[in-house]
């Protein structure tokens, strides 16, 4: 190797890299100088700035999508022994929460290059299973499902037909649209996650967005210790009262004032910072598109409806190296890399208990096999997105 190509090989391009370049540390120390940085008003107006840009009627802010997950499917009333639908191609909490309440995963294939469901796969999985109570969608990547009529139904219409509560994860759909509306309101709960790596981020957290006053106040109630009134209320109304009532055994989901601070500030430049996400997904698939060893996305929507939290190309069986060869020749050259995701029928503790057998989900073997996401973020440059993917031809083509 001669040395202009160790100089090249020097760069560092990590997969996540976060953008806090806004109001984020004066926000934080106006909560500091507050002296109350547990829930409080910016929570609050997080919530309701949030539900705005969804165009929901409520918001529930959580210390995590995880969170927010258990407390929709609470609040919808899954328990021991229901059957809750749920797509194996997901991270393990949009399954562990059914466990928490008792109930049970069924797992769904999904489709090939989209890694999401579909309303053939949804409408199949009620036919096997009529008597599932609810149907857990995750829009993956930033795209949305299916979700309204199209050519055909919709999800939504196939599981309103069949009688099951709609959960949406939309870990990976802020700013998301599908036709007309928003990710947020479109099943009857929806939950989106502000982890570190996520289109925006409080740190951690997360928040549930719903129309249906009920599952709204039951969610508000049980994220912390099921008590009837938080403290913020209690020490701000105009007759502050210690008095409260528990009136059901509730968690501790609740998200402080300092995370919900963070949170105000990266709503502010959500769009702007999708917009870049956009500009990178775009030079991605321009760039690449001649590169036969990989399947790049398969895109259902109009980019402008994409969120693009995720680049996820697909290795080909046929490739010069597989996917886990490709990971460690990337890191040589200081390109991080992820896998999203090791289905969940493959996991030890889904596999055993529920008996699942690889050949039951094709397309997400397929997937597995050779999934790969690349950096994508707003501050990616086209000069580092040109080096990855002049690395990809260099390894691949």
């Amino acid at each position: 190797m001669h040395s202009g190509q160790q100089k090249m090989w020097s760069k560092c391009i990590p997969f996540v890299r976060v953008s806090c370049d806004g109001n984020e540390l004066a926000y934080v120390r106006e909560v500091l100088e507050s002296g109350w940085l547990t829930t409080a008003s910016k929570a609050q107006e997080f919530e309701r700035r949030f539900a705005q840009e969804v165009g929901t009627r409520f918001a529930i802010a959580v210390n995590s999508c995880t969170s927010a997950l258990h407390l929709g499917l609470e609040a919808m009333g899954v328990g021991p022994g229901d059957k809750v639908l749920v797509p194996t191609m997901t991270f393990t909490a949009s399954a562990e929460v059914v466990r928490y309440l008792d109930a049970d995963p069924v797992f769904l294939d999904v489709e090939y290059g989209s890694s999401l469901i579909t309303p053939e796969i949804v409408a199949e999985g009620i036919d096997r299973h009529p008597d599932a109570k609810a149907l857990i969608v995750v829009h993956f990547a930033g795209q949305s499902a299916r979700m309204l009529s199209q050519d055909g139904p919709g999800i939504l219409e196939v599981c309103r037909q069949r009688g099951l509560k709609v959960l949406e994860d939309a870990a990976h759909a802020f700013p998301t649209r599908c036709g007309e509306r928003m990710v947020g309101g479109l099943g009857d709960a929806t939950c989106f996650s502000f982890y570190a790596n996520k289109t925006i981020t409080t740190g951690e957290g997360g928040m549930l967005t719903t129309d249906d006053e009920a599952i709204a106040a039951r969610a508000r109630v049980m994220r912390l210790h099921g008590i009837d009134r938080d403290v913020w209320s209690r020490f701000t109304a105009e007759k502050p009262s210690w008095e409260y009532d528990v009136i059901a055994p509730g968690y501790k989901y609740n998200m402080p004032d300092i995370n919900a601070a963070i949170g105000l500030a990266q709503l502010e430049r959500a769009w702007s910072m999708r917009d870049q996400r956009q500009r990178c997904a775009t030079h991605y698939l321009q760039r690449l598109a001649e590169l036969e060893a990989v399947d790049p996305p398969l895109v259902h929507v109009p980019p402008e409806d994409h969120a693009w939290h995720l680049f996820v190309l697909t290795v080909k069986p046929q490739a010069r190296v597989n996917r886990g060869r490709l990971i460690e020749l990337l890191a040589a050259r200081g390109i991080g890399t992820s896998v999203p995701y090791r289905p969940l029928h493959r996991m030890s503790y889904y596999r055993d208990r529920y008996q699942l057998k690889a050949e039951e989900f094709p397309q997400a073997e397929r997937i597995w096999r050779g999934c790969v996401a690349l950096p994508l973020y707003p501050t990616l440059s086209d000069d580092e997105i040109d080096y990855i993917c002049n690395s990809l031809y260099e390894l691949l083509g």
